[in-house]
């Protein structure tokens, strides 16, 4: 457990204690000999893009992270999944609800958490499917823009069993040029299933 060094924690990011969650995913990190490296910058609202996504295993690296550093970080699914019996288990760990058929849309709905709190941070896969796709969603960057956060780039890197937080973009241009620089800083980055990159 010595051995597990993470980047520093800004106070101004929220936080929640996960108690031993937060020591077995520490335990668990060092022993499967994944590394957490890179920089969170100082801001209380910020979007985490995590790429690329190829495999489930994505997802149980990402919790792992988020509870051994004990960040709050929340991520979006169906309003329709968030029903009895896991609605109160999607909710405890971050799960936000949208309804695709919301008036203000997907993106309206994010940017409206972004503004009611002081601190927000959402955490998602810009390419939206873990198969083989050309073009990444642009929604993420519509609400970094809109909301006016930064989006911290977050590679998993099977090869290196690296995690690393890039340093921080904001989204101020055209959101189809912002994209391809953004994609960039993912280049070299060794997926789980490489062949769906």
């Amino acid at each position: 457990m010595n051995d597990f060094s993470t980047p520093a924690v800004p106070d101004c990011i929220p936080k929640r204690d996960y108690g031993m969650l937060s020591q077995f995913s520490r335990f668990a990190i060092t022993k499967s000999g994944w590394k957490i490296t890179g920089e969170i910058p100082e801001q209380p609202k910020l979007i985490i893009a995590v790429a690329p996504h190829t495999s489930n295993w994505d997802f149980f690296i990402g919790i792992a992270v988020m509870f051994s550093l004990n960040l709050r970080i929340s991520f979006l699914g169906k309003a329709s999944i968030f029903r009895w019996p896991v609605k109160s288990l999607l909710t405890a760990i971050g799960g936000i609800g949208v309804d695709r058929s919301h008036r203000h849309g997907v993106v309206g709905q994010i940017v409206q958490a972004f503004n009611e709190n002081e601190q927000f941070v959402l955490g998602l896969a810009p390419e939206g499917t873990r198969s083989k796709t050309v073009e990444w969603r642009t929604g993420f960057l519509q609400i970094a823009k809109q909301a006016n956060v930064p989006v911290v780039p977050v590679s998993f890197d099977f090869a290196k069993k690296e995690v690393h937080f890039h340093q921080s973009v904001l989204i101020t241009g055209e959101i189809s040029e912002e994209l391809v620089e953004f994609k960039q800083v993912f280049t070299g980055v060794c997926a789980k299933n490489p062949q769906a990159v």
